[in-house]
């Protein structure tokens, strides 16, 4: 029987003990953890996210420094969280992102 499990085309990692990312939405700054991440996006748990094609702004911490990204809502899970498609991020940011992505694959 086939799989119904979605192909990926980055590696996604979990994080156990979570990692901080301060996001805006409409105006509203928030601070949530991150469960997943990955090269070209990440999960963050909230309580009441945006809806699917939302548009929001992120900054989090990674060895190196701090990336800035936009973003777009791919998932919604009310209670839960949503799940984040990197649609911006210059390319310094990105270049820390991936050295963290490579650290953590290993």
């Amino acid at each position: 029987m086939a799989s119904k499990q979605p192909i990926r085309r980055y590696v996604r990692v979990r994080l156990p003990r979570g990692m901080l990312v301060a996001w805006e939405h409409s105006g509203a700054r928030l601070i949530s953890r991150v469960s997943v991440i990955a090269v070209g996006g990440l999960f963050i748990a909230t309580p009441e996210p945006p809806p699917v094609g939302n548009v929001i702004r992120l900054v989090f911490e990674v060895p190196g420094g701090e990336v800035r990204a936009r973003g777009m809502v791919r998932d919604c899970k009310p209670g839960a969280g949503m799940g984040i498609e990197f649609t911006n991020m210059r390319s310094e940011a990105r270049a820390k992102l991936n050295r963290l992505m490579k650290t953590l694959s290993k």
